[in-house]
């Protein structure tokens, strides 16, 4: 799934790439197409996009809201939530596509913006506002734009074991799985401690490790996307994927845990207290 650091890097790129470029035309690619679009205008996707302009790019979590400007209308928005597999391409028309293409968007500045999804999972929104989708609406802060105080305020909110709060966007916006598991690893914070046995000290080194590992996260992801935003680098997580291989820090091998559908991985020495079974 992509998260915050793949999002704000594609979020740049796009900026540069799209704003000021016109649609000129729109392909829907059956089955899936008529699946991951949601047109929320009732205005019809090819006759409400085709001759509209980029204005702005924005991310928000984990959604991608890219505005236009219509000649006979007041702005529209595509609002994208790639959720597990959604993956959106800058190509020229005569690129190969990618199976599972489901959109196409052909630009006048000679591009096409692709979306493309292995599992029909995620969701393109047309809408005429980006709070008419209220996954947005319900969404916590960004976790650049919160203080220290204030994270821990919103904590409060929140129960449970703390990997699982950290993935909710209402608590904090933009965290998935994946960068969940290496913000802990930072913190030295098992995955399975329950809120309520955090010590001030432990919050205090939560959010710290959230703000570094996003940011670092951003630039090598930058760094090694480039302007080829369907890709998805990790390789230079710390555990998250890593099962086996020894702790960055300690060579302890990574410990797997896997539950409701979901894998999670840290270092059992690094990251002491809980009672898990696994790998």
């Amino acid at each position: 799934m992509p998260e915050l650091p793949e999002l704000e890097v594609v979020k740049d790129v796009l900026q540069r790439r799209v704003i000021g470029a016109t649609i000129d035309a729109v392909e829907i690619i059956p089955p899936g197409g008529a699946i991951v679009l949601r047109d929320q205008t009732r205005l019809g996707l090819s006759d409400a996009l085709v001759g509209a302009t980029f204005i702005d790019v924005k991310r928000r979590g984990k959604f991608l809201i890219l505005a236009l400007k219509r000649d006979t209308a007041d702005s529209i928005y595509l609002v994208i939530n790639p959720k597990l597999t959604g993956r959106l391409q800058l190509a020229q028309a005569n690129e190969k596509r990618f199976a599972k293409t489901h959109l196409v968007l052909t630009l006048s500045n000679g591009a096409e913006l692709r979306y493309i999804d292995q599992k029909v999972m995620g969701q393109v929104y047309l809408v005429n506002a980006p709070a008419d989708i209220l996954d947005l609406v319900s969404m916590g802060p960004e976790p650049f734009d919160i203080s220290l105080a204030d994270f821990r305020a919103q904590l409060q909110k929140f129960r449970g074991e703390i990997k699982g709060i950290l993935t909710r966007g209402e608590f904090i916006a933009g965290i998935g799985n994946a960068y969940a598991d290496e913000i802990l690893w930072a913190a030295r914070i098992h995955p399975y401690r329950k809120k309520t046995q955090l010590t001030p000290e432990e919050i205090e080194r939560l959010y710290a490790a959230m703000q570094t590992t996003l940011r670092d996260a951003i630039e090598k992801v930058r760094q090694e996307m480039g302007e080829q935003i369907h890709l998805k680098p990790r390789d230079f997580l710390a555990v998250h994927m890593k099962t086996g291989e020894p702790c960055p820090r300690c060579g302890t091998p990574i410990s797997l845990v896997g539950a409701n559908q979901r894998i999670t991985n840290f270092c059992r020495a690094c990251q002491p207290g809980g009672l898990i079974k696994g790998m």
